[in-house]
């Protein structure tokens, strides 16, 4: 390969190149810092929607009414939150996990099993020696303190 790109194992493919995360934090712009306060503000709001609400809203004392609020609080503050240069950032890196976690090669059924039952048995074989050392120096103790 004369190419001096990353290349997926798998298909030749080229990586496409990103920016790195300390260049997508510090490329925001002052909207982003508001729309930050704005969802913190909702966010806060609706840990305490369920507490407040009723005294100063008649309709807040029905309990789908106050989920409702909470929930709608939520989607709008996660919505600002993707808006910004550090939520797009984000979203991108949940969807390059995917992409990786595509590329995996799983193990099969058999080989769960078989790992599972190997650690079973080392766990086993650790308690019984750690019993064994606490049964031996709880002996000893008693026979110096008497």
């Amino acid at each position: 390969m004369s190419n001096d790109k990353s290349r997926d194992a798998l298909s030749e493919a080229p990586i496409p190149q990103r920016n790195n995360s300390a260049e997508v934090v510090n490329s925001g712009s002052p909207l982003d810092i508001v729309l930050w306060v704005i969802a913190l503000i909702l966010l806060i709001g609706a840990t305490m929607v369920g507490q407040y609400l009723p005294a100063y809203w008649a309709p807040a004392n029905n309990v789908g009414v106050r989920v409702g609020v909470i929930l709608a609080c939520i989607v709008v503050a996660l919505g600002l939150l993707y808006a910004t240069h550090q939520g797009k950032g984000f979203v991108r890196v949940l969807k390059d996990a995917r992409i990786e976690l595509r590329r995996v090669t799983w193990p099969t059924k058999q080989e769960t099993v078989t790992t599972s039952w190997h650690v079973l048995a080392v766990v086993v074989i650790a308690s019984i020696v750690l019993w064994c050392f606490d049964y031996i120096l709880g002996w000893l103790m008693k026979f110096i303190i008497g």
